[in-house]
């Protein structure tokens, strides 16, 4: 079913502003590396984001729970490290990631009977939007970093010229990581039966480590159950592999359109770069370039809300990017902050669903809440919580399906949120600070929030 009417195509979003992109100093190259990147392969299939979109659809209905969770953004660095052991360290961070996801998903799924989709921010987070144009460096004020697709992180003006080479190098690492993805998922690392071996062992000995181990028991105990039963596991796929599906935020126009590729069964149009991609609360403008795109694309598409969105606005982008109200098509993700999300958020529930249009609600509960401690940008876990709180009770007061939650995570065992159960403290800020830009829940803090939200959900 047509999304958009026929004056739509990839290249329209160039009539309208297109904020947040960055300055290529070279048309000719940035031309030519788009012929480049039209001419490779696309990362993935109009097929796999239809599944997407049904598995969102069932989301949507209240049948199931959407964890959309990844790196804040992702780095090039994680591909030019090695281990001491001269293991490629992006095969580690990579799986070290995606063990964290698994055990979430394990621990949701487990503790409130309900089917996870699981979609990684990954394989394609290598820019972000940014709220100042300039950041102040060793040598002066200099271009604020953007994302590794775009310039280098290192804080002089030199490194931070936008190379459109870099969307290339974004293409390959992507290819890579998905890869990496579908090995992983598909090749016995995502088999309950190993259950156990998705902890971790700096996360084992904490608090929620334990709590994790006990559930891990039960699980296996169960599938004992069932074995007893009579029941053959090894003919239930379901048990030994899983489906864990790509998103990014589509911030960076002309890498998305190069990216854009007709689909030969249904002749519509996907962006693919990734099964799942959003419009960020920063390039939401209805008649801007960013929701322009990606009003034609037949993706499953997200949009960020912030506190500025009235409800009007918001019912008007349902319309603008899912007129023909297709389960599933858009997910609405809202990050209003932990001390406005009472207030804000009831209008908006009841604004959309009174419209009739039968959205994913989604619960971003992460980039509203940030704040300076040392000069580093943190956020505490009890914000975190109670914004998501909050989410809950207005969407059973509004007799709406609280379907989700969008985090921003690491495998890795950081100090750049403050709080959870192992209570990091500002003086541990400066310990294992490593975030390219917004501050990460570490391992353990994401095990306390999968513990806790599934509470929520039990409710």
């Amino acid at each position: 079913m047509a999304v958009v009417d026929q004056a739509w195509s990839p290249s329209s979003w160039r009539g309208r502003e297109a904020l947040q992109q960055p300055e290529w100093p070279d048309d000719a190259r940035l031309e030519d590396v788009k012929r480049r990147l039209h001419a490779l392969p696309p990362l993935v299939f109009a097929g796999e984001a239809r599944q997407v979109q049904s598995a969102l659809g069932e989301v949507a209905a209240g049948r199931a729970f959407l964890l959309q969770a990844g790196d804040c953004a992702e780095s090039f660095h994680d591909y030019e490290r090695l281990t001491e052991t001269g293991a490629a360290y992006a095969a580690v961070s990579i799986r070290e990631r995606l063990k964290i996801l698994l055990q979430m998903a394990a621990v949701l799924t487990y503790g409130a009977a309900l089917p996870v989709l699981k979609v990684g921010r990954i394989a394609g987070q290598f820019a972000k939007p940014r709220t100042s144009s300039t950041e102040h460096g060793p040598d002066g004020d200099i271009p604020v970093f953007r994302g590794h697709m775009i310039h280098d992180d290192a804080p002089t003006a030199a490194a931070r010229v936008a190379d459109p080479e870099r969307m290339i190098a974004g293409y390959n690492l992507s290819a890579a990581t998905l890869n990496l993805v579908r090995a992983f998922t598909k090749g016995g690392f995502a088999d309950l039966t190993q259950v156990h071996a998705w902890n971790q062992d700096f996360v084992a000995s904490s608090q929620q480590g334990k709590r994790y181990e006990q559930l891990a028991s039960e699980i296996e105990r169960a599938l004992a159950f069932m074995a007893a039963c009579g029941i053959d596991l090894g003919a239930t796929p379901q048990l030994h592999q899983v489906d864990v599906w790509t998103s990014h935020e589509g911030l960076l126009l002309d890498y998305e359109e190069a990216l854009t590729r007709r689909d030969s069964l249904s002749g519509d149009w996907y962006d693919c770069s990734a099964h799942m991609l959003w419009v960020g609360d920063r390039t939401r403008e209805l008649d801007g370039a960013h929701v322009e795109f990606f009003s034609g694309v037949h993706n499953p598409i997200g949009v960020k809300i912030g506190p500025s969105a009235s409800p009007e606005e918001l019912v008007e982008l349902c319309a603008r990017l899912n007129p023909d109200r297709i389960p599933g098509r858009l997910t609405v993700i809202t990050r209003l902050g932990a001390e406005r999300a009472e207030d804000l958020l009831p209008p908006l529930l009841r604004a959309v669903r009174d419209a009739k249009h039968q959205v994913v609600w989604a619960c971003d509960p992460m980039h509203a809440n940030a704040f300076l401690s040392g000069g580093r940008k943190t956020r505490h876990f009890d914000a975190i919580m109670a914004e998501l709180e909050a989410f809950f009770a207005a969407c059973r007061a509004e007799r709406v399906w609280p379907g989700g939650v969008h985090l921003e995570y690491t495998g890795e065992d950081v100090t750049e949120c403050l709080g959870g159960s192992e209570q990091v403290s500002e003086e541990h800020l400066d310990r294992r600070y490593e975030t390219l830009c917004d501050p990460r829940l570490n391992a353990r803090q994401s095990l306390d929030l999968a513990f806790r939200l599934a509470e929520l959900m039990r409710r």
